[in-house]
């Protein structure tokens, strides 16, 4: 019964959305976009949602929603082409897609590989927002467990495995970067007593910060420095020839899409992660699991459609905890869960209970923006490689006015331009000394969800920390998030290898 309920529901969102021409004018618009951002190294699919953003303010939610999510996916899908055609990937998730892309495209193939990425991407999606229609209901089942407490813990641990998985070097590196989002989110009035916090008597500041500047900064400022500084050309892309995957092809790798696909959704859901990480364990996996794996490397196209399978299959996942449980997966969904914040939407565990039937609308949408990505890939390759040839010089300072308007047209505050250039100006220190900024943002957005929570659960307990441990739900959380600090310990990392290697070294010695 409840199966047959979301079918209507996802049908009937489908119609309401393709009934109106600016709805498919705005979705393959967005998807040509997303594409564009993709395609051209030095942009990415976290910068193109950020600037639409702002461009979306005061559209409907599901409108706004269609462009979003239709740059997401184009933007993801976009970096194949110049991975596969200059070997310069658009963005990182493609990075992956380029070892065996490129020397296809070398030998007059460009064209075949393009089809087959852009087909595979299309089922990728498909694949992962179903998975967001199977999940969604079980994680909702836990809504009604969750009060200020646990609400406090949840944003606090998508801080730490924010910090945690996207570490380079040293996980302490996160652990500030998402702390001192998390002192950002503080400033402002609180928003239980009202009381000024770090604000130094600037009335701009009373407000608190806002979101969409800061994520604008982070991820656009610093990607513009970094691309103007080294000064990198691209190359000349070589002809494409055929685009159109031939079936038996597609068929022939079906394996490989499915298994990638699963692989996709896995890597999605855990927050703070990302595409490019899905695409190198997909293709890690293809190739281990191949029983020819010296092609791989030469051009074998099982590797192109498990890459780029899996990064637009990490869409889906990614929205599993966004949704859910208002954690963004990755870069490009942080920024959607404060677009999303910014239409009034406020994702976690009661978004079920308070916007009953959204979950099912975001799937028709997904699949709308999927279906548009395909168009867009199998009609418009041939054009859109032609922009590969503009210069980065040119085409990054016009990047960097759209950042500045975008920022100022949220309220038209000039304090905004002030705050998106001094973080933009941080985040690119930060990224010189190797410290990741997504966790930054990511303490930026839940800042306000664990400080208020915490102060709210601490009036109702009369100040007792006591309901932390003794409630079962919170205890869950609080012990992952304990364990997820200590197993990043030296100490504790040597101790647990000494002790398993005298485990393995006695197992070994035992008789047979």
């Amino acid at each position: 019964m409840e199966l047959g309920h979301h079918f209507a529901v996802f049908f009937g969102a489908l119609v309401q959305l393709v009934s109106s021409p600016a709805n498919l004018v705005i979705l393959l618009g967005s998807s040509f976009l997303g594409i564009i951002f993709g395609a051209l190294p030095g942009l990415t699919a976290t910068l193109g949602v950020a600037l639409l953003t702002t461009l979306t303010y005061g559209m409907p939610v599901e409108t706004a929603l269609l462009a979003l999510l239709a740059m997401y996916v184009g933007a993801i899908y976009g970096g194949s082409y110049p991975a596969i055609l200059i070997n310069i990937p658009g963005t990182a998730a493609a990075a992956a897609t380029a070892m065996d892309g490129y020397p296809l495209a070398q030998r007059g193939e460009g064209g075949k590989a393009l089809g087959l990425t852009t087909t595979a991407s299309f089922i990728g999606t498909c694949i992962g927002v179903l998975f967001l229609v199977a999940v969604a209901p079980l994680i909702a089942e836990l809504a009604l467990q969750f009060t200020s407490f646990e609400f406090c813990l949840l944003a606090v641990f998508g801080i730490v495995i924010s910090g945690t998985l996207t570490s380079k070097d040293l996980v302490y590196k996160g652990w500030i970067a998402g702390l001192l989002g998390l002192a950002l989110a503080c400033i402002g009035r609180d928003r239980l007593q009202f009381y000024p916090r770090y604000t130094f008597d600037i009335p701009a500041l009373d407000g608190g910060i806002e979101v969409v500047p800061v994520l604008i900064g982070a991820f656009g400022i610093p990607q513009i420095l970094r691309v103007l500084a080294s000064g990198e050309r691209l190359g000349r892309p070589g002809p494409v020839g055929r685009v159109l995957p031939q079936v038996g092809t597609v068929v022939r790798n079906l394996k490989h899409i499915v298994r990638s696909s699963f692989i996709g959704v896995g890597i999605g859901s855990v927050p703070g992660v990302g595409e490019d990480i899905a695409g190198w364990v997909s293709y890690a996996t293809a190739k281990n699991t191949s029983k020819h794996p010296e092609t791989f490397g030469t051009g074998e196209p099982a590797g192109i459609v498990s890459s780029e399978t899996a990064n637009n299959a990490c869409i889906g996942g990614a929205l599993i905890p966004l949704l859910t449980l208002g954690i963004p997966g990755s870069p490009p969904a942080a920024m959607l869960l404060g677009a999303l914040m910014l239409h009034g939407v406020n994702p976690g565990p009661m978004i079920t209970f308070e916007r009953p039937g959204f979950i099912v609308s975001v799937v028709a949408i997904m699949f709308l923006a999927s279906a548009a990505m395909w168009v867009n890939g199998i009609l418009l390759a041939r054009q859109v490689v032609k922009i590969l040839r503009v210069p980065p010089p040119l085409f990054l300072p016009v990047v960097g006015v759209l950042c500045a308007l975008g920022s100022y047209s949220l309220g038209l505050n000039i304090f905004n331009l002030y705050l998106m250039v001094l973080v933009g100006l941080a985040a690119y220190v930060l990224g010189q000394m190797e410290y990741p900024i997504s966790p930054l943002v990511i303490g930026v957005i839940l800042g306000p969800m664990a400080d208020e929570n915490l102060r709210r659960a601490l009036m109702v307990s009369n100040g007792s920390l006591e309901p932390f441990v003794t409630r079962p739900v919170a205890a869950i959380l609080l012990t992952v998030i304990v364990l997820t600090i200590i197993g990043q310990v030296p100490a504790y990392r040597r101790l647990r290898r000494r002790i398993f290697g005298a485990l393995w070294r006695r197992l070994g010695r035992a008789p047979g």
